[in-house]
């Protein structure tokens, strides 16, 4: 079956488009790209940490505080809240 002229305009933009991002890509992200874990393998290592994850809804004006209260002590949210809810839960 012959295709329309369309799909075969469609088709060509396709793989030049290809071409031209996998050919634009520099080193320097590639090397960045393979530093980070992906989502199945970070997935693992933090079940292997013993993490899970725990989603919470809270007022922006509190996230905006622990955010700034993390980048002042130089660590992720993540270490600032577990820090916080152990303490709180420590105080009688």
């Amino acid at each position: 079956m012959a295709m329309k002229r369309t799909d075969l305009e469609k088709n060509k933009f396709l793989k030049a488009a290809n071409r031209l991002r996998t050919a634009a890509t520099p080193e320097r992200f590639a090397e960045a790209a393979t530093a980070l874990p992906d989502r199945r393998e970070q997935r693992r290592l933090d079940q292997a940490a013993g993490l899970v994850p725990f989603a919470v809804k809270l007022d922006g004006d509190l996230v905006r505080t622990l955010q700034t209260l993390a980048a002042e002590r130089g660590t992720g949210l993540n270490e600032l809240v577990g820090e916080l809810l152990t303490r709180a839960l420590e105080t009688p």
